[in-house]
């Protein structure tokens, strides 16, 4: 802070963000309630609104919320022309011209009657669908790709460089979107239509080969996939423990979910696992040297971020101090959801990102004060008496 008490804009660190987002993302996995689903996608737009920065990719989350409002639309028209399911009791609002099918095409109709019913429980199940991608749409307009490549540990270089081109694509899609748009607007060409949607898609393509071609090439110049002074062993020995520990993981995971099964594939298989993962990273981080420039802080507002998005995840799953039918509720009989106090306090918590957080960082051109009035010209001297005889 100042001398004001005012905060100095920096970035958060991206790891702060995604654990934000993977937390909100498994909140949203455990319910089914519209109006707990419908608070998430209010705090997520308010957390992005409020704490994204002026990169490129942070204007890309209207992008994302366009993706979700088609998934849901998508999820609706399957469920009303393959209509199955059909109770008695259901509310029928339509009925679809029926298509007969097969005989080895049981249990599924084409057309015939649809139902209110099914309808809502359609929209419900894209809902929480499409939650779960605009939590990864926050997490990609908010943390920068690229920055979150320096957090990981040194064995995971190369594993870290792929996943942060994989993340850094939509972004960059978005970007070259934007800019094909914007010389489509100076070059007045038409905003409609088929002709304008190859005049997008073709340069966003070029675009994206010449990125990649770009890529390559600089991987390729500073050395990425090189063996380093590991030896033969060192690698091998590397790669058995990592997978032997990614087998304790899985194993140790299928043990604490499934009651039924021995004590021994739960918790110490999981421990067993993370100890040879553990082990595996640091005999590969050996042959892995690079310095980091300026690394990323992690204070009060990391943890403030990151637990708020871990809480909410924890509140959900540990249904207690309400209903847990709460966060599923039935259709059967129709009636409006009731809305969870905890989960719901849990949600607004994680929201409180977006003021504990930072503000971003302003660029130099946007913060820097306007330019001073020109000042008027003084008058012209009046001339002298040479000047008048002449």
């Amino acid at each position: 802070m100042t001398a004001s008490g005012r905060r100095l804009p920096r970035a958060l660190h991206p790891a702060a963000w995604w654990l934000w987002a993977i937390g909100m993302a498994t909140a949203v996995s455990r319910t089914t309630n519209p109006l707990l689903l419908a608070l998430v996608l209010a705090v997520l737009g308010l957390v992005v609104t409020e704490r994204r920065t002026e990169a490129p990719w942070a204007r890309g989350f209207r992008y994302y919320l366009g993706m979700a409002l088609a998934v849901v639309a998508i999820r609706v028209v399957f469920r009303c022309v393959f209509a199955s399911g059909i109770t008695p009791a259901d509310h029928i609002m339509f009925r679809l011209p029926h298509i007969p099918t097969p005989s080895w095409y049981a249990g599924i109709q084409l057309g015939g009657p649809v139902s209110l019913e099914a309808t809502l429980s359609a929209a419900t199940d894209g809902l929480r669908l499409a939650c779960l991608l605009c939590c990864i749409g926050a997490a990609n307009t908010l943390a920068n790709p690229k920055r979150a490549l320096r957090v990981l540990p040194g064995a995971l270089y190369e594993l870290g460089v792929a996943v942060t081109v994989s993340l850094s694509v939509a972004p960059q899609l978005v970007e070259s979107v934007q800019r094909v748009n914007r010389a489509r607007r100076l070059r007045r060409a038409p905003a409609t239509g088929m002709r304008a949607l190859r005049s997008v898609v073709i340069p966003v393509l070029e675009d994206a080969l010449e990125r990649s071609l770009h890529l390559a090439a600089a991987m390729d110049s500073r050395g990425y996939g090189r063996a380093g002074t590991a030896t033969r062993a060192s690698r091998r020995t590397t790669a058995a423990l990592m997978l032997a520990g990614m087998l304790g993981l899985c194993t140790g995971m299928y043990g604490l979910l499934d009651g039924t099964t021995p004590r021994a594939l739960g918790l110490p298989a999981l421990a067993a696992g993370s100890l040879l993962c553990c082990a595996g990273l640091a005999l590969g981080g050996r042959r892995v040297r690079r310095t980091s420039y300026r690394p990323d802080p992690w204070r009060l507002p990391e943890w403030t971020v990151a637990l708020g998005g871990c809480a909410a995840a924890v509140l959900l799953f540990w249904t207690a101090g309400y209903d847990a039918g709460d966060l599923d509720p039935s259709l059967y009989p129709l009636r409006w959801p009731s809305l969870p106090l905890l989960p719901a306090g849990a949600i607004l918590l994680a929201g409180a990102a977006a003021f504990a957080a930072p503000p971003p960082p302003v660029r130099a051109g946007a913060s820097a004060a306007a330019p001073p009035a020109p000042q008027p010209a003084p008058a012209p001297a009046p001339p002298t008496a040479h000047e008048a005889a002449l």
